[in-house]
């Protein structure tokens, strides 16, 4: 029996494969798809944009460099998306007023993304079986089964991280609430006889929105018809060609069509993340259109809250409700990024009251402060759990605190442990009980904001920052019970993985 079986072996899958593997967790990912190289997952059609918030994820546990991204990651932003294809100025962010250290996102694909999180995974010991499609799921209190025909494969804890048609959501039971399309979506690798008839880049229409990316060929449309186009099959190159003239009001010829897709702006969310064992992740937990390219960014920061979570309920020391908070913070995030998708959406929608309203908006987004709104809502830099504490600190990503011997916060967490910056140092006897859950660094950084100490969770969240000896209230509320001295320590982490040095006063 696994610790965790996780169906669905996408990047949100595979990443938190990754976290649990990494606190020493035995995993299984299931995923239905043989062969993970596919046309897709390949540029142009896998292009996609990870956002400031997975950028520094990726950089926390070491992957940044892996995934070919050698810039800092906490410089000024050069690219900062669009809002309903309208696309910021990244000059007028106004970098003073953002919390995260990770300001720069970053253009990949699927497959190149997939690739760095499989070989991390295989480092970790983590299992994986491809061409497995579950069709039941049974579970009681003492663990859950995933079933594939005559295959059983039994787990204390199952995840669904198996998109947008996830079956382990249907058969778990839970339930999926929303909104209903009013456009189909378009994304085509095609031959254009006369590109020079389309304008470059975001092209907003009196009847929709069509664009026209760097790659030859590379389209996107919206049509808001709806969302009544069937899609149970690939859009056919001459219903492509007259939704493209429609839109675009040329009579531009689309020679040949190779690859085609289509998708809706259906914005769905379960009522909650977990059902007794079972457990939802990225696009299984919630759908909404590709618009600002949020739909990827979002699972990634779902497994990065959960990973930490849930191996500490694995390996048993996690303290009462934490499995829950992750819906309890995690939920929130996902339906204002379901808010967020159906207002560009409503901004983009043809009718008479359209210019006007993208008049308006475009104004809003010639100043500092309207872009660095919209960037921060994009860009992931927006989200604040609600943790209670009174530092306005507490429940963000943690600044990139420089330690006093160039060390940075994020090398010290990607042995996936929470983090003690005691820049005091005098809080070594306590920080000596959570020893296998909590790395503690003491001494100066470069800029400590004034505070004694900051403890910083796995995900990079800061769950405590202050004076004195608080310390002990939030790791327990965070990191269980201290351990009685002398005891073993719990799993937190793998020898496979060659990991940064680091300043500590405790290994």
């Amino acid at each position: 029996m696994h610790d965790v079986v996780i169906v669905g072996g996408g990047p949100v899958g595979l990443f938190l494969a990754c976290e649990l593997g990494l606190a020493g967790c035995t995993v299984l990912v299931l995923e239905r798809e043989p062969d993970p190289r596919t046309p897709w997952k390949a540029l142009p059609l896998g292009m996609r944009g990870l956002n400031a918030g997975s950028v520094e994820a990726f950089y926390r546990r070491g992957m940044l460099s892996v995934l070919g991204v050698d810039d800092d990651p906490h410089t000024s932003p050069r690219n900062v998306s669009h809002f309903a294809g309208m696309t910021l100025d990244p000059a007028k962010v106004d970098v003073t007023t953002l919390p995260s250290p990770a300001l720069e996102g970053v253009m990949t694909s699927l497959e190149a993304v997939e690739a760095v999180l499989s070989g991390r995974a295989a480092e970790l010991g983590v299992e994986i079986e491809r061409g497995v499609v579950v069709d039941a799921i049974a579970q009681d209190d003492e663990g859950v089964e995933a079933r594939a025909g005559e295959r059983v494969f039994p787990a204390r804890w199952l995840v669904g991280c198996d998109g947008g048609r996830s079956a382990v959501r249907g058969l778990a039971g839970f339930e999926f609430v929303g909104t209903e399309p009013l456009l189909t979506g378009y994304t085509a690798f095609t031959t254009i006889a006369d590109p020079e008839k389309l304008s470059p880049g975001f092209a907003l229409t009196p009847h929709g929105m069509y664009l026209r990316t760097p790659v030859e060929g590379h389209i996107g449309l919206m049509d808001f018809d709806g969302g009544v186009f069937d899609r149970s099959q690939p859009p056919a190159r001459e219903h492509l060609q007259e939704v493209l003239r429609r839109i675009s009001g040329t009579d531009v010829t689309l020679s040949e069509v190779h690859l085609a897709s289509s998708f809706t702006d259906r914005a769905m969310q379960t009522t909650t993340y977990r059902r007794e064992r079972v457990l939802l992740a990225g696009d299984a937990a919630h759908i909404h259109s590709p618009l600002g390219g949020q739909g990827l960014n979002l699972g990634i920061g779902d497994a990065v809250n959960l990973g930490w979570k849930l191996a500490a309920t694995v390996h048993g020391y996690a303290p009462d409700g934490l499995l829950d908070t992750y819906t309890t913070e995690r939920h929130p995030v996902g339906a204002r990024v379901l808010d967020w998708s159906r207002a560009q959406v409503a901004v983009m929608r043809p009718g008479q009251n359209a210019a006007a309203l993208q008049g308006l908006v475009r104004a809003l987004l010639s100043t500092p402060d309207g872009t660095t709104h919209v960037f921060e809502q994009t860009s992931g830099l927006s989200t604040r759990y609600d943790l209670g504490g009174e530092h306005p600190l507490v429940g963000r990503d943690a600044p990139d605190f420089r330690l006093g011997d160039g060390v940075r916060l994020g090398e010290l967490l990607q042995r996936g442990r929470g983090v003690l910056l005691d820049f005091r140092g005098d809080l070594g006897d306590a920080a000596r009980a959570w020893e296998g859950r909590i790395h503690h660094s003491a001494g100066p950084a470069e800029d400590d904001l004034g505070l004694d100490a900051v403890l910083v969770r796995p995900d990079g969240v800061v769950a405590w920052a202050g004076e004195g000896r608080r310390f002990e209230e939030a790791a327990g509320r965070w990191f269980g019970a201290p351990e009685p001295l002398g005891a073993p320590h719990r799993p937190g982490g793998s020898g496979r993985v060659s990991w940064s040095n680091s300043t500590s006063t405790s290994s």
